[in-house]
């Protein structure tokens, strides 16, 4: 089994898989859309995470009518979203055990000093 981002499949194999000419995949290579691996002899390589990424692209243009320059953008978008959502993720982690060392469950933030709250509103 391989890993997700390992690259195995040969461009020809990827292109029967999708059912398009291996040309298409050259000129997706060209536009910037995908980026396979090579090896020494200079023969493409896809990953798991390449055919997804094809697939999408495929659906974009297929499915939607939405142009090369547009799935450039949309594709783009989607990765800054991907890196942003693992900036959160990676901050809540950071967050929770911060949290965990500074305050014990006896320590509060906001000192109550009876059971009701008055709220002054200035005019």
């Amino acid at each position: 089994m391989h890993g997700y981002d390992e690259p195995v499949y040969l461009i020809s194999v990827v292109a029967k898989a999708l059912n398009i000419h291996p040309q298409t995949l050259r000129q997706y290579e060209r536009e910037g859309l995908v980026t396979p691996s090579r090896t020494n002899g200079k023969m493409r390589l896809y990953s798991q995470r390449d055919i997804d990424r094809i697939n999408m692209i495929l659906r974009l243009t297929r499915d939607l009518g939405v142009n090369l320059a547009g799935v450039d953008i949309i594709l783009q978008f989607k990765d800054k979203i991907d890196e942003m959502e693992q900036e959160i993720d990676d901050l809540q982690v950071k967050l929770a055990k911060a949290t965990a060392n500074s305050f014990s469950t006896s320590t509060s933030l906001v000192a109550k000093k009876n059971i009701y709250d008055i709220i002054i509103f200035g005019e």
